[in-house]
């Protein structure tokens, strides 16, 4: 065998060896990086959760022992998923509006707000099953509560809507001609509807009945929207995090099994102020 052939041999044979050496790599970089979302988690030994913590029963703050505490089922249910990854849970509180790019920027681990898992959200994030399923509220002044019977009455109202919210979606493809402002945190809702900046404000039923409950001057009103058809609550996760996500679900099947859920929305409802 001649000199040429052997390097022609040998040549082809270095090229086949780098590629399949290439391609492992490759396999074995792409499969680290779908579950390193769920090892980092539990090699730092914490799960950082994202919240808009003006959501009661979801989240909320109480002064606990003289602390200020978030608090509510959404951090409940969070616990629960830290311990069965054997975690510590660190809680971030921002506005609403800013939760995704957090959970994108890796801020955040995952995003616990109340938040529905519509189909424009599934388009750039994870989500776990839908947890909870709640109708939406009209928050209306006592003063004006038999003002508004139905949804024609809103028409071309002033309605305040929580910022890349469901409810901003809902009020403006239900209420016709809604004059509607979005702000980031529903504490700030709250404030206009009590000073006359807005006539009405949109949330999910528990947050409105929670809040009614500790402001008489204000009510809910007997109009009421349609449900969308993206409902309830689900997790937000990082897309591309397929072992995170089951991590999640297993959890939250337990808890769903065991009825704890009903109990958290329960205790957290009689924590509120």
């Amino acid at each position: 065998m001649n000199k040429k052939l052997l390097k022609k041999i040998f040549s082809i044979s270095l090229a086949s060896t780098l590629m399949f050496s290439l391609s492992a790599c490759a396999k074995k970089g792409n499969a680290s990086a779908n579950a390193s979302r769920l090892d980092t988690i539990k090699k730092s030994g914490k799960l950082v959760i994202g919240t808009s913590a003006d959501y009661p029963p979801f989240e909320f703050h109480k002064t606990i022992n003289g602390k200020d505490e978030i608090i509510g089922f959404d951090v409940d249910i969070a616990k629960e998923i830290a311990k069965d990854m054997n975690v510590e849970l660190q809680i971030k509180d921002m506005k609403f509006d800013g939760l995704l790019a957090a959970l994108d920027s890796g801020n955040v681990d995952i995003v616990m707000a109340g938040m529905t898992p519509t189909e424009k959200r599934k388009k750039s994030v994870d989500f776990s099953k839908v947890y909870y399923t709640s109708l939406q509220g009209i928050i209306v002044r006592t003063e004006d509560k038999d003002k508004f019977k139905n949804l024609d009455d809103l028409m071309g109202k002033k309605i305040g809507v929580q910022k890349s919210s469901i409810q901003e979606d809902l009020a403006k493809a239900q209420i016709k001609n809604a004059d509607l402002k979005g702000l980031g945190k529903v504490t700030d809702l709250v404030l206009e509807l009590k000073n006359k900046k807005v006539d009405a404000i949109v949330v999910e039923k528990p947050v409105a009945e929670a809040y009614v409950s500790k402001n008489p001057d204000m009510s809910i009103a007997q109009a009421t929207l349609k449900p969308s058809e993206d409902n309830g609550s689900a997790i937000a996760i990082k897309k591309g995090s397929g072992e995170l996500v089951d991590q999640i679900n297993k959890t939250l099947d337990r808890l769903i099994n065991e009825k704890a859920i009903d109990k958290f929305v329960t205790k957290a409802n009689e924590q509120i102020e």
